[in-house]
């Protein structure tokens, strides 16, 4: 919409309503050069009295459209008492102020108002007042009152495309917004994801090798061969780190870098090379499946996998003991995954506001639509139990 505010305008705004006012007075007097007698000559002095009255409004149009209509719609009624023809180019300026007020005005009734009642005080200022009206009169009286209907029609159309042009912008606005919106969220839940997964590896892979160059340290002088068989493992246990690394900041690179072939992402299969690696640390790990075990979703998979790595992990860490119990049970919808101890340690160390551990086993089972619960023992220890959800399990064809 047309701003209407007395602020300062662009020159070029200045350059504009120029050239319209100078058009509009050429137009006045070209309109005063038919007289009623239908001879024409040189536009006489009533003309440019009505031209520079009716044109002078016009750079007002814009501030105050419906005073602007109402004076140049007051020169046009003038037009005949002063000996003039009254024709649509004499009345040009009422044309413009009736386009401005249909392209500016706050609705469309007061729009439609105000150009129709211009019209009809232009059409009986064209009658004749004494005699008939002859076919010429008719035609005159008719493109009189017409045109202003015209330039509000024009002026109106010109405001509903502009209304138009700016609400598919704002859609489009909105639009790239949401879009924006849309990429921080997904930005946001990688960056959470990716951290959760250098959380469980480089302190699964930490804590390891902490345990194996401390039995090594402590074997060093007294068992030599066992020593050498725990820095064997340390070598092999930072090997993996590092391997698990590569993959997961990989993650990290831009879709135009070059990747190498990249490894599946660990699940419940490599379970017993989790375990072994553990055993290696120093930690007694058995395990106990109940119920038939089936395929997880590849997502599933990899949250029981990341949980049993990370309560073991805190085991290690944290609780005073040597053994641990890892217990998967399957029913007809869901796995449950346990993991328990009976360290002693656990109950200080767990007794503190949770770690980024067990806040990113729980939202990785949240994730994968389940839950987990964490917590110290009655008979002691800790206990870390996740429900995940299993996919249906398909029926037997039936005859």
């Amino acid at each position: 919409m047309t701003k209407t505010g007395g602020g300062p305008r662009p020159r070029g705004a200045w350059w504009r309503e120029g050239a319209v006012t100078a058009t509009a007075f050429v137009l006045c007097l070209l309109g005063g050069v038919v007289q009623v007698d239908d001879t024409l000559t040189a536009p006489p002095a009533a003309a440019y009295v009505i031209a520079l009255v009716s044109c002078a409004v016009l750079p007002l149009r814009r501030r105050a459209p419906l005073a602007a209509l109402a004076a140049t719609t007051a020169s046009g009624v003038l037009v005949a008492p002063l000996g003039l023809l009254l024709s649509p180019l004499i009345v040009a300026p009422a044309l413009i102020t009736a386009y401005s007020y249909a392209l500016t005005a706050r609705t469309e009734r007061r729009a439609a108002g105000a150009v129709l009642g211009t019209s009809v005080v232009l059409l009986v200022a064209s009658t004749p007042l004494f005699g008939g009206v002859s076919w010429q009169d008719a035609s005159r009286m008719g493109s009189v009152a017409a045109f202003p209907l015209m330039a509000g029609v024009l002026g109106h159309s010109v405001r509903n495309r502009r209304a138009y042009l700016a609400a598919v912008e704002e859609r489009a606005r909105r639009a790239e917004e949401s879009r924006d919106g849309e990429a921080r969220r997904r930005v946001a839940e990688e960056r959470v994801r990716i951290a959760r997964e250098l959380h469980d590896l480089v302190a699964h892979q930490i804590t390891l090798a902490n345990a194996q160059a401390t039995v090594a340290a402590h074997l060093f002088d007294i068992r030599p061969e066992q020593t050498r068989k725990s820095l064997r493992e340390l070598v092999e246990t930072t090997g993996h780190a590092l391997d698990e690394l590569r993959s997961t900041v990989g993650l990290l690179r831009q879709s135009g870098d070059t990747a190498g072939p990249a490894e599946p992402a660990p699940g419940l299969s490599r379970l017993p090379a989790l375990l072994a690696s553990f055993r290696g640390a120093g930690l007694e790990v058995s395990v106990e499946q109940e119920g038939t075990a089936r395929p997880l979703a590849p997502g599933v998979d990899l949250t029981a996998y990341r949980i049993v790595q990370e309560a073991l992990t805190n085991v290690t860490k944290h609780a005073a003991t040597g053994t641990a119990r890892v217990h998967l049970a399957w029913s007809r919808d869901r796995v449950t995954v346990t993991v328990a101890d009976d360290g002693e340690g656990a109950v200080a160390v767990h007794s503190r506001p949770p770690g980024y551990g067990l806040i990113g086993m729980r939202e990785r089972a949240t994730a994968a639509g389940g839950q987990l619960s964490a917590g110290r023992r009655p008979e002691g220890g800790f206990l870390v139990s996740a429900e995940l959800p299993l996919p249906p399990a398909r029926s037997g064809g039936a005859s």
